[in-house]
């Protein structure tokens, strides 16, 4: 934790009076929280430049967030080669044992809860879900990284792929058809269908754009704390604050370790029960 709050301090530092530049903590925060074409190495002014591609018009540079995604699937990928390298053992141990704990605990308690026992189907992509966004939040903890998932891009992009799980989900039960015609509820008086269909419609967009906008929100807001704490110390220009800006910072920053994982349970959960909600509909 003291690694981290030093390192987001080196941040606030390079901005600080005395080093020829005049500290504003907006542009501090909007610098580490948003996304760019190149890698801070930590404790030095020096950053590793990313390429930038440029095809038909279409922006298809490597930015920080590309990169971090991809450190979070070369993480994941190598948590599960040592996972299975013993897998046949008949008492799972290590890494194996805290990915069965989950697997079990989402499968068992959430997704065949939520969508049945036709909801294996679905827990390949649910999983994945989890342990990518519960990677990419825990990496903008970590010194010089940052987290793909305060990128509203990311979060959209989410959103939108469980948005056609959900749909498709339907339309495999029932046909296309018979989903569209489940997406409003049975029973009810023909005087309140035209009310109720373009509520219905609608719902079926506002569900993922909450998904995004919550998972974005949140993990933005951590760390637009933890800095804003510590830049006190240097906006106030005294040295006593930091007896009290960074006793906070590292609490907000253990809080953060949950914050992670409860996003990305959130997240997961949500997706599940909407998957349950279109291949159980109500009537």
């Amino acid at each position: 934790m003291s690694q981290v709050a030093a390192s987001v301090a080196a941040d606030v530092s390079t901005q600080a009076p005395g080093t020829g530049e005049a500290f504003n903590v907006s542009d501090l925060i909007m610098h580490h929280i948003t996304n760019a074409n190149e890698i801070e190495i930590p404790f030095t002014h020096y950053a590793i430049p990313l390429p930038r591609i440029h095809i038909a018009g279409l922006d298809l540079s490597i930015t920080k967030h590309v990169v971090m995604m991809w450190v979070a699937c070369a993480i994941l990928f190598g948590l599960a080669r040592l996972a299975v390298r013993r897998a046949n053992d008949p008492v799972p141990t290590g890494w194996r044992n805290g990915f069965e704990m989950l697997i079990k605990y989402l499968r068992d308690e959430i997704v065949r809860k939520t969508i049945g026992h036709d909801g294996d189907k679905y827990l390949s992509y649910l999983l994945t879900c989890f342990f990518f966004i519960w990677t990419c939040n825990m990496l903008g903890l970590v010194p010089s990284m940052s987290t793909p998932t305060s990128n509203i891009a990311v979060t959209a992009t989410l959103a939108i792929v469980a948005f056609v799980v959900i749909q498709l989900a339907g339309m495999i039960k029932f046909g296309v058809g018979g989903h569209l015609k489940n997406i409003v509820p049975g029973g009810m008086p023909r005087w309140i269908y035209p009310i109720m269909i373009p509520v219905e419609v609608l719902g079926l967009f506002t569900k993922p754009f909450a998904l995004c906008i919550r998972l974005f929100a949140n993990m933005t807001a951590g760390h637009v704390v933890i800095l804003g704490l510590i830049s006190l110390i240097f906006i106030l220009k005294s040295a006593w604050v930091a007896t009290v800006s960074v006793p906070f910072a590292l609490f907000i920053f253990v809080l953060e370790l949950l914050v992670c994982f409860i996003q990305a349970f959130i997240f997961t959960t949500l997706v599940s029960t909407f998957i349950g909600m279109s291949v159980h509909p109500s009537h």
